[in-house]
């Protein structure tokens, strides 16, 4: 976490940071618990990296991260039924998950803040430098770079109230930790080897880095752009939906369907139309999960351009995938709104049963 040196005689920087923080833990304190013990353990050595600022090359001390941990527990458990905190700016405080007033202010001084809803309504909140911002077609876009505070979940591209946010200190960690685990596995011919290989030996380990960085800002935007297209099909049924699912693997299947029809609508069509290289190799490091269990037809298609160097299998894949990707979110709100006792129910049991998207049945 880096030193702060911007000033202004109306902020007290110091005590909006420590504010958003404590309402960061108090939000981890809450939601800590939904995560595996594997997923969890990982993501507390990234957020223990963060906060303790230590570069990405170094190694960790297991035992000072468990030490962290421990004490990171015992803080929770003291705060886990505390109100979030409003921030203070200037004469006002304002309640944390007013983003927009709160960037109203912000904004001019150079940073950026966050208050939002994740998965499983987990609230999210940072606040950061303010690299660029920009208007794409209605949308906000908002660029943030070094990271003053957050939680243990950071998103690296969110939407919230017609503004896009990309953390491009959260898409460089993810990066990191994609070309770590690749070398660890010395297995050169995968997504995140080819991305890196595009560079060759033309680039040092931080250029390539900041360059695949670049890269994945771009495919974070477009995928959040792609939401917003989702979104004018599906109405506001569907985030209806998703907060009225409970935690379960249904829920992950409404949320992989959804991303895959905004990444049909947007994200794909927008690498195939440069023949996006880097960018396809990298959006197929991301793939994985329940996004590759609904929908090997895409996997297939790229490994097919891999071997024979033809796009044209993943172009008509992608165009068969998203009118199927939109008909499947259009039958769970059928069942969402159906008139009987339990509507939840059926829905998860048609989400549960879903077939897979292959090359065969696409």
């Amino acid at each position: 976490m880096a030193h702060v040196n911007k000033s202004s005689d109306t902020l007290n920087l110091g005590q909006l940071i420590n504010t958003i923080q404590a309402n960061c833990h108090i939000s981890d304190a809450r939601f800590a618990g939904n995560y595996s013990m594997c997923i969890f353990l990982l993501k507390m050595r990234e957020y223990y990296r963060w906060e303790n600022d230590i570069p990405l090359s170094d190694n960790l001390s297991a035992q000072q991260v468990g030490d962290w941990l421990v004490a990171r527990e015992q803080c929770w458990e003291g705060i886990e039924t505390d109100p979030y905190r409003p921030l203070p700016l200037g004469e006002h405080h304002i309640d944390p998950f007013d983003s927009v007033s709160i960037n109203e202010q912000l904004l001019p001084l150079g940073y950026v803040y966050s208050g939002g809803y994740g998965v499983f309504n987990k609230p999210h909140f940072f606040l950061g430098d303010l690299v660029k911002q920009e208007q794409r077609d209605g949308i906000r876009v908002l660029i943030s770079s070094c990271e003053y505070a957050r939680d243990l979940v950071a998103p690296p591209a969110m939407l919230l109230n017609a503004t896009i946010f990309v953390r491009q200190d959260a898409v460089r960690r993810y990066l990191w930790e994609k070309i770590d685990e690749w070398r660890w596995n010395k297995k050169p011919d995968t997504p995140i080897g080819r991305a890196l290989a595009c560079h060759g030996d033309r680039l040092s380990q931080d250029k390539a880095l900041d360059r695949l960085t670049d890269e994945q800002t771009e495919i974070a935007i477009q995928h959040e752009m792609g939401e917003v297209r989702a979104s004018r099909h599906l109405g506001s049924t569907w985030e209806a939906l998703l907060g009225d699912i409970p935690h379960s693997r249904a829920a992950l299947v409404a949320r992989a369907i959804r991303d895959h029809l905004a990444d049909c609508l947007v994200t794909l069509p927008f690498l195939l139309a440069d023949s996006n290289r880097v960018g396809l190799h990298l959006y197929f490091a991301n793939f994985n999960g329940m996004r590759q269990a609904l929908f090997p037809a895409a996997l297939t298609a790229y490994h097919l351009w891999q071997a024979e160097d033809d796009l044209e299998p993943l172009q008509t894949t992608i165009k068969t995938a998203c009118a199927h990707w939109l008909a499947t979110c259009h039958k769970a709100m059928e069942f969402y709104a159906l008139p009987h006792n339990d509507p939840l129910q059926q829905l998860e049991v048609y989400l549960d049963e879903l077939s897979p998207l292959s090359l065969e049945n696409s």
